[in-house]
């Protein structure tokens, strides 16, 4: 993976993005050993659900699909 040689630090809260137009939903999780990862859920991607994560320093560590299950969590609510 290429780092841009004067890379930031970006800090993003837990959330999930549910985009109704591709129907794909963008969750940002911190796992209990705080691992960063990425999810990206849709019923429509033909090989499964995606999963990203990322070391402590900001650094992609892991990828990988989810082809049984669901990935999407119970807590997620609608925001009015």
């Amino acid at each position: 993976m290429s780092v841009k040689e004067n890379a930031k630090t970006w800090s993003i809260k837990e959330q999930i993005i549910e985009d109704p137009a591709s129907g794909l939903a963008f969750q940002f999780e911190v796992m209990p050993d705080g691992t960063s990862r990425f999810r990206v859920i849709g019923s429509q991607l033909p090989f499964g659900n995606r999963e990203f994560v990322f070391s402590d320093l900001g650094e992609k560590c892991g990828s990988g699909t989810a082809t049984k299950g669901t990935c999407r969590p119970a807590w997620i609510t609608e925001i009015a």
